[in-house]
């Protein structure tokens, strides 16, 4: 783990009106280039083709994290967003507000040579994560693991998806809202 990459998620996270907000990470470039990097660092030697993230900071990270590795950037949608072409979709399940969600990948996008990296700010219950894995594997393609900012996944879901991360939720300032 990349001890500035700590450091700085820890300098920047807050707590506003009773939500986790990682986006002033998004606003130093010496935070978010020191976040990517130990994003990607746990994976380097990995052979990853791909990364894949999830709309919305998914796409975010998970795109730097793909120029970071010199790699291809694989996005899955969310229902609803223009997306051309066959997809393979799955309904996660319940996230942490007990919500579920409709995720897509354009089924071209990964071939069995691909080995995938998913990457993203959070992970809690693991449903995103668990259905893009699923549909990674649908393709043929290799899961490698899941990187994330903050960790607040059981240790199941952790070892399921070889969860990587920054932080735990236990470390944030704060650490309930």
């Amino acid at each position: 783990m990349s001890s500035l990459a700590h450091k700085l998620v820890l300098e920047h996270f807050q707590w506003i009106e009773g939500h986790a907000d990682v986006w002033k990470i998004f606003r130093d470039p010496t935070a978010l280039a020191a976040v990517v990097n130990g994003l990607v660092e746990p994976f380097k030697k990995n052979g990853i083709t791909s990364v894949c993230g999830v709309e919305s900071r998914g796409f975010l990270l998970g795109a730097a994290a793909a120029i970071e590795l010199g790699v291809g950037f694989v996005p899955v949608r969310k229902q609803d967003g223009l997306f051309p072409g066959e997809k393979i979709t799955r309904q996660t399940a319940p996230d942490y507000r007990g919500l579920h969600h409709e995720l897509r990948l354009q089924r071209a996008s990964l071939t069995p040579a691909d080995r995938v990296l998913m990457v993203d700010d959070w992970v809690e219950t693991g449903s995103q994560a668990g259905a893009v894995k699923s549909m990674v594997e649908e393709c043929g393609s290799q899961w490698i693991g899941c990187s994330v900012i903050v960790d607040q996944a059981s240790e199941d879901c952790r070892q399921a998806l070889t969860v990587r991360s920054l932080v735990t939720a236990a470390e944030l300032p704060g650490c309930s809202p």
